[in-house]
This record gives C-alpha cells, structure tokens and sequence, in this order.
C-alpha cells in the first residue's frame, strides 16, 4: 500500500510511542490551541485525534494575542512522549517564555497535571533508566545530558551534567538538534537531525553508548530527500511493534503545507567496523548506511530500504478493521462544541464566540491592522495533495471596518471576504505577497494587508471557497465567492464585471496566490474562519457549513 507522507499535513517534530496495541504521537503545536495534541494509531499509518494536553499553557499576552503580542513561531516546540510505569509524560519548551513543561496524565485522555522546569531544554528528550533515575537530554549543535531529581522538577544535585555529544559548527549549517533518548538491549541510543553541508540536505544521526553518560559514538544513518532537493526526511521517534519490527516516524518539509510526518522502516546494522568504505563527503541518494568512521562495533539502526524512504510496505494492524476518525472534518455547527479536528490560533477569548441556530458566530474584540492579529481566528490544517474548503459568511451585523471569511493563516496569507465600508458590501481579496523577515522566528506582520481583488455587492451573504493546490510544492491558492441572495442577472453582471465566465455560481477573486513557509510563523497554512475589526469592536460574524475536501 502506498503510505507515505503519512498525515498528508503538518505535524511536525514527532515523537512516538507504543502502549500495548496502541501507538500515541505527539506533535509540535506552537501557538495553536489547544495544544500539545496526540494522535494515536493501530498500525502506524492511519492516524486520528486522540486528545490534546492542555488548554493554555504560559497564561501571557502573546499566548492570548492580546494587544501588541503574538505567539507566532513560537509556544510548544518539539516534544517528548514517554510511557513508563502505567504513567504518560510529555515534556517540551515553551520558546516564548524559554522554559520547559512536562505534563504527567495516568490516561492519555487525562487529566495531565502539569509542572513547570525554569530552564529552557530545547528539543528535550527523557529517559527513565532501568535503576529509577531519570535523565533528559536537550540542546542544539551541543547536546546537554543532566539528571532529573525525584520530583521531576529539575536538575537533581550533584547529579549528571555535562555535554555528551558535539557538533562541528563550521561543517553544518544546523547542529545536532531534535533529540531522542532510548535504551534498547543494554545500549543507550540518542537520535538527532542535522544539516551537514557537504550533505547539503538534512540528515538523521545515531549515537551509541554502552553507559549513559559515556563515550557516544555516532554516524549519520539516513539522508533521503524523497527526491525533492535539499528537504530530507529527519528528526523523529522510534518505536516498535508486538512483532518485534522497527519504525521510525520522522517528517519532511513539504513547502507550504508545512512539516509532514514519514513513515520508515528500520533494522539493526551490526557495524563492527574501523575504516568507512566512503568517507563524509561522498553521501549520495540511496547510499550504503555505513558511510563514517567508527571507532568500535555497535548495533546502528539502519534507516529505510536501501538508504531510501519506501512508497509502498506492508504494515500489521494490531486491530484489524478500526475506522478512524478523520484528522479534517466538515462542520454543520450543529454541537454546541468545538470539534477535535478545529483549533484556535491562539488562545481564544470565550466570551466572543458561541455556536447559535448551525452556525459559528464570532463577535470582535480588538483593532487589527490586519486578520493575522484577529483573535478567535478558527483553523483546521491544510492536507497534500490538494484540499478546498467553503463556508457560507452571513455579514449583516458587520460593523463598518469590519472583514469576514476564509484565510489561507500563514505569514502569506490570503483572505476572501465581505468587508462593509460606509455602509456598503464588499467582496475583498486581502493578502501578504511577500514578508519582511520571513525567516526570523516569530517575526509578525504589522502592516495592513494588499487588497488585490474588490467587487461591491448588494447582498450581505456571501459564500467563499479556498483551494489549495500543493502537488509538485506548487503552493499555489485560489480564492472564489458565490453571492447569495441575489437572482441570476446581478450574478451575471458580477462576473462580466470580474471578467470571468464560468458556467458554475463560482467567481474567481484575481490571479493565484504563492504561499509560502517560513519561520515567522513556523506552521503550515491552514484554512481559518476569520472576522476582525479595523475601526471599532463589536462587529458580529456568523459562519456555517464549512465542509473541506481533500482532493
């Protein structure tokens, strides 16, 4: 069966567990809430929404996109999952206030009592040895090996601290980062990504020792790009089956859609070797997994079939026929609650938002300069290949200022709405085209968006439709509007005066829009139902069927 990318959208940092027959996988969340989801799985390939860990996690302005202060590229990063002892534990950093959380639940639906650690362990990873200590390893380019205390609250005194794993700073554009920590048949194993630039794309890296504290020995074990330049396919748990096999689930940067998990299939190499048949510098697609030197003989995971990530393999069920829920969803807004598959960008303000007679209304609560500031933005994750979403925006209690409907959320945005201005209706086609600091972490746009497309319109209910095209890293969106509410020939004349002749309801807002992943937002785009305020608050939104098609 052809499985890979897995999720088909972005979850990025993966880390993976098994717990008896199920697998459990959490990802980074940033600052979408509520975050720290974990999905599980029966056979490692089909995935659905367990649960999510928390609610809000630092209590900050940025958190609740209050004022000035974002969240974006920042919050949950890269987080560990552990089951040890009938206990699930997740730790990870929260890169906006530069400190590490663990969370600690008997079950995986909770509830997860939650401890703070006042230091920052970037992409930590936590073992829990066989004689009751416990240890975290963490860092970037440096790897920092320190003892926890019994309380798990932090570095245990006179315990272990100390740097067990280097990275060459002028021989890779990123150091060793993306821990995982594992003992397996006696051995300590530490996994890590970097980017070594006589690789010039990103690489998984093992090293091995026989004590934890010890002389690691390493080698990069995979550096497959799946045939798109410079994207390798790195950073990720291990796990293995009832059977006995081996998996690793890493991800791969897919462009727009953000960072999607892989599915590998791994062996263990016996490397009793002392001299490389190819020395660093010669690595090639699909390349024999034992390209460094080794000091002394170890078991090394060996990474895909030959040095590649498979389209195709065989994968067991351990519970054969499960139907999974969908990792997307169409909504009627027929529950009085949020569906697992929806999250907020940000930290959502409750008192402005409630579900009413099918539909999802949204009352504004603060001055933007822009929808990437609009608080209570709802978003579901775009999906590989391609995926459309349409939602029907009734506008009538808009205030004058006001814009609502569906934003592609990401630093280049694009947003097709209904805007009232002087007390008229319009279709608008806002976008980002281009970013300032597109690759500074948690840069935030504070200009006012580009109005690329503006049609005036007699009727307050409009109905939009995004799609998004990825084959190819394509990364190219098309925004349409249908009017409701008005007969044949006003539709007729909207499209003579947009220039389009389509014989469907559909009218085409502009040219595509290119959009485009960076580090200022750090997530992959997403469809979002979006309303926000320019003059004055109060203005009202009422959102209804939204249904989303992968295509």
């Amino acid at each position: 069966m052809n499985i890979n990318p897995i999720t088909k959208t972005d979850y990025p940092d993966p880390d993976v567990i098994r717990v008896d027959d199920t697998y459990y996988m959490i990802s980074t969340t940033m600052y979408y809430m509520p975050g720290g989801v974990i999905l599980r799985s029966y056979d490692l390939v089909n995935w659905e929404i367990a649960t999510y860990i928390f609610d809000e996690l630092d209590g900050t302005d940025s958190e609740k996109l209050l004022g000035d202060e974002s969240n974006y590229g920042k919050g949950m990063w890269a987080a560990c999952l552990r089951y040890h002892n009938n206990k699930f534990y997740a730790a990870f950093v929260s890169h906006g206030r530069k400190d590490t959380h663990l969370f600690i639940a008997d079950s995986i639906g909770g509830p997860w009592e939650h401890k703070t650690i006042n230091e920052y362990f970037h992409d930590c990873s936590i073992l829990f040895d066989d004689d009751g200590r416990t240890f975290l390893i963490s860092g970037n380019t440096n790897i920092r090996l320190v003892e926890l205390n019994s309380e798990l609250s932090g570095i245990k005194e006179g315990g272990i601290d100390k740097i067990i794993i280097k990275d060459i700073p002028e021989d890779v554009i990123l150091g060793y980062e993306g821990a995982h920590f594992y003992k397996i048949n006696g051995k300590y194993y530490i996994t890590l990504i970097h980017w070594p630039k006589y690789n010039m794309r990103r690489t998984e890296a093992v090293f091995v020792s026989d004590t934890v504290d010890g002389e690691y020995i390493g080698k990069d074990v995979f550096w497959d790009d799946m045939g798109i330049d410079n994207r390798g396919v790195a950073q990720g748990g291990l796990v293995d089956t009832p059977e006995g096999k081996w998996y690793a689930v890493l991800f791969q940067d897919s462009g727009a859609v953000g960072r999607v998990p892989v599915l590998v299939p791994v062996e263990w190499l016996d490397t009793s070797v002392t001299e490389a048949e190819n020395e660093p510098g010669s690595f090639v697609r699909g390349s024999d997994a034992s390209a460094y030197k080794i000091e002394k003989g170890y078991m090394f995971p060996v990474y895909g079939v030959d040095g590649l990530v498979p389209q195709d393999m065989e994968v067991i069920s351990t519970k054969p026929g499960y139907q999974y829920e969908s990792l997307f969803v169409s909504d009627d807004f027929s529950s009085e609650t949020i569906k697992k598959q929806w999250q907020w960008n940000h930290v959502q303000d409750n008192s402005l938002w409630k579900i009413e007679d099918n539909k999802l209304k949204i009352t504004t609560g603060k001055i933007c300069v822009n929808p990437v500031w609009a608080r209570n933005t709802l978003t579901q994750r775009m999906a590989l290949p391609e995926c459309q979403a349409t939602v029907t925006v009734d506008a009538s209690k808009l205030n004058n200022g006001d814009m609502a409907g569906l934003i592609a959320l990401e630093g280049c945005y694009a947003m097709i709405g209904i805007a009232k201005e002087d007390d008229k209706y319009y279709v608008v086609k806002l976008a980002r085209t281009s970013i300032e600091k597109p690759f500074q972490i948690g840069y935030t746009d504070r200009e006012a968006g580009e109005i690329l497309h503006k049609q005036e319109i007699d009727s307050s209910v409009v109905k939009f439709k995004l799609l998004a095209d990825f084959r190819k890293l394509e990364d190219k969106l098309e925004c349409y509007y249908e009017v409701l509410n008005l007969e044949p020939e006003e539709v007729t004349g909207l499209k003579t005066a947009d220039g389009n002749d389509d014989t469907d309801s559909w009218i085409k807002a502009g040219d595509s829009h290119k959009m485009r992943f960076g580090l200022d937002h750090f997530t992959g785009a997403r469809f979002g139902l979006c309303v926000f305020s320019q003059k004055q608050t109060g203005g009202e939104a009422a959102f209804s069927e939204f249904k989303y098609e992968i295509l």
